[in-house]
């Protein structure tokens, strides 16, 4: 499923920023957003939403943003970048904007209810940074409709489900800082993605590269399985290799059974990573209960990475056992101090 990058919400709280007569502090569902007084939003307000890492075409209503938040994609595509920034001494995630950018697209007023994705009507995609070359590949086609793809959901968007969530017990896994890569056998024939893509074999191509000189294709291949393992590709050249690794390695988070297009267990995940001599990212909790509140789980977030002591950790990845509830936790800190 794409993710919900701009939906309606309601103003849950407003509160004054300390030293601030222009800004306040919004709340929507888990998310803290700066916003213009002279806006006049109240509490119970339905607005647009946009999250983090929405790439906001270039518009009259988003030229605001220009100085703070102009950036090209790779592909050259100009826009607005929303990214988490620090204001007056708080943290601001995403943007609000009345109804009126709605209406002014074609939207009625009768149509628009809270919960509602407007993504593909304000033209807002998902912002993709630049791909290093020993990563992006030959492009073999579009990522396979027989697989999913990595893309957890925040749990600033779950606080509706939150009080529930307390009563399961979890399993948590850091979050690692590098590039997704899923390795997949389908009918006997082996394939890689990154992604958004699936690959061409390339000896240039990192993914591919680890693929055969790791023995993972010929060991996923061996299962004779239409199977599917996805990780992360960390080291030498990929974001800047935080984990100070020399050359560059795989760790595996997920296990997919595509005959049944379900997710394994993390049980027959590990028992998977050990036979493909691969290993799993790594596991911090295996009775995870979650804390009171969103923000204690976002306080939980922010650490130093397992790999290296001296980096903080980009966050950590929460799921149940039985791979029912699956949700990221991204630390505010390494957002402040990493994000570009």
């Amino acid at each position: 499923m794409e993710r919900k990058l701009a939906t309606i919400r309601k103003i849950d709280n407003i509160q004054p920023i300390e030293g601030a007569d222009m800004i306040e502090l919004a709340t929507v569902g888990g998310w803290k957003v700066v916003a213009a007084k002279d806006v006049n939003h109240k509490v119970g307000d339905l607005v647009v939403y946009c999250e983090i890492d929405s790439f906001l075409p270039i518009e009259p209503e988003f030229e605001f943003l220009r100085k703070s938040s102009y950036k090209k994609m790779a592909d050259g595509t100009e826009g607005f970048r929303l990214k988490t920034i620090k204001l007056m001494g708080v943290i601001s995630q995403g943007l609000i904007v009345p109804l009126d950018v709605l209406l002014k697209r074609g939207v009625s007023s009768d149509d628009v209810y809270e919960g509602l994705d407007v993504t593909e009507v304000l033209g807002i995609v998902k912002y993709e940074p630049p791909v290093p070359a020993q990563l992006a590949g030959q492009v073999k086609g579009m990522f396979p409709s027989f697989l999913v793809k990595t893309n957890e959901n925040r749990i600033q968007n779950l606080t509706s489900e939150y009080e529930e969530y307390k009563n399961e017990t979890f399993y948590v896994t850091e979050k690692l800082d590098g590039s997704s890569v899923t390795y997949y056998v389908k009918d006997g024939v082996f394939g890689v993605c990154s992604r958004n893509l699936d690959l061409l074999e390339d000896e240039n191509n990192s993914m591919w590269k680890f693929a055969n000189t790791s023995g993972l294709k010929d060991r996923l291949l061996s299962l004779n399985k239409n199977i599917a393992v996805q990780g992360e590709i960390i080291g030498e050249g990929v974001q800047g290799n935080p984990y100070k690794i020399i050359g560059q390695t795989v760790r595996l988070f997920n296990g997919f059974n595509i005959d049944t297009y379900e997710y394994l267990p993390l049980t027959e995940l590990i028992e998977l990573s050990n036979y493909l001599e691969v290993k799993t990212v790594p596991i911090l909790d295996l009775e995870f209960k979650l804390p009171e509140t969103v923000d204690e789980l976002l306080t939980y977030a922010d650490a130093k990475s397992v790999l290296n002591e001296k980096f903080d950790r980009e966050g950590v990845v929460i799921r149940s056992h039985d791979r029912k509830i699956s949700f990221k936790v991204i630390s505010n800190k390494f957002l402040m101090k990493h994000e570009s």
